[in-house]
């Protein structure tokens, strides 16, 4: 993997070589632009607005508008000339609680790599962090800006998060928020037996991008010549009032019924056996097999004994 930035960690005196690898990647469709009349593909030109003419990437340098139409040209030596220190030093300003910093201001994570020379004081910093169970609070220039970030242990590996500045985020008061709302004991209560029925081990792999399937499906079908069936829209209550109560009611009805159903199956469904001096394989059937079984026996049975009965009940014919 590429890296996207190589410097060093500042631990004290301490310069740990490293560089930052992206720990995101993405995974979006990439669709293109195209002239529905010719299926033409649309392409994007860099046009010089005064000369008309395309303009070559290593013609073009980044530059900042001072006042109208007057700018100052700024290229990639520009930058790092401003703080050659802040382009290349991970810089650690405090260490923290890793729980007093808000998931609000967690942006981005970057593994951190340790370079050549930098590895015992890499796995010496990773342990003393975990150890200490804290967060290291420190500065990075990335590209053309600096950042806040948090340096924090996860397996063998450290990881870097861009942190928000404060003044990037907006404040909860600027949003509409219920304040006159009362909540009932019983709404509280099934609400929380609802996220504890619903509650699991946290295991990332089991989520997948839904929507994305769905929309390759979609594609794959089309391009089969398929006819693309469009869901129908359930109809909104024409009334805003809903009943929270009836809501958490069924939705808790609803998860153990799921869950029932779930161990019922998990339960009825054991591995079959070999009989070793028949070699027939044997076994318990499923609960919903045997129980379909053991009932039509039963009626057999029953049904059996009232034609005995019937029987017994009709006088014979004496012979002629």
């Amino acid at each position: 993997m590429r890296p996207v930035w190589n410097g060093a960690i500042s631990f004290g005196l301490v310069n740990i070589p490293v560089d930052l690898i992206s720990a995101a990647k993405t995974n979006d469709l990439k669709f293109h632009m195209m002239d529905v009349r010719n299926q033409g593909r649309i392409r994007y030109e860099r046009v010089n607005e005064e000369t008309g003419e395309e303009v070559p990437w290593n013609q073009i340098v980044k530059a900042y508008e001072l006042s109208d139409d007057n700018y100052v040209l700024i290229t990639d030596e520009d930058f790092e000339k401003a703080d050659v220190k802040a382009t290349k030093t991970i810089d650690i300003e405090a260490f923290v609680e890793k729980s007093d910093i808000e998931m609000i201001y967690y942006e981005k994570p970057y593994f951190i790599q340790p370079r050549k020379g930098g590895e015992k004081a890499y796995v010496l910093f990773r342990e003393a962090l975990e150890e200490s169970g804290k967060v290291a609070i420190a500065r990075v220039v990335i590209r053309t800006r600096e950042y806040l970030s948090a340096i924090l242990p996860e397996g063998d590996a450290l990881v870097l998060d861009l942190l928000r500045f404060s003044q990037e985020l907006r404040s909860a008061e600027d949003i509409k928020l219920p304040s006159d709302v009362t909540v009932k004991d019983k709404e509280k209560e099934l609400a929380l037996r609802l996220i504890d029925d619903m509650t699991e081990k946290w295991e990332p792999e089991k989520f997948k991008d839904e929507y994305r399937l769905s929309l390759m499906e979609m594609i794959r079908k089309k391009a089969e010549g398929m006819e693309i069936a469009v869901p129908e829209e359930e109809e909104e209550p024409e009334s805003n009032v809903v009943d929270i109560m009836d809501l958490l009611r069924k939705s808790v009805d609803s998860k153990k019924a799921k869950t029932s159903g779930k161990s019922s199956e998990e339960e009825s469904s054991e591995d079959k056996t070999e009989d070793k001096e028949t070699g027939k394989t044997t076994g318990k059937k499923t609960a919903g097999k045997s129980s379909g079984k053991t009932a039509a026996a039963r009626k057999k049975a029953e049904e059996k004994e009232e034609d005995n009965t019937e029987e017994k009940k009709t006088p014979r014919r004496k012979r002629a």
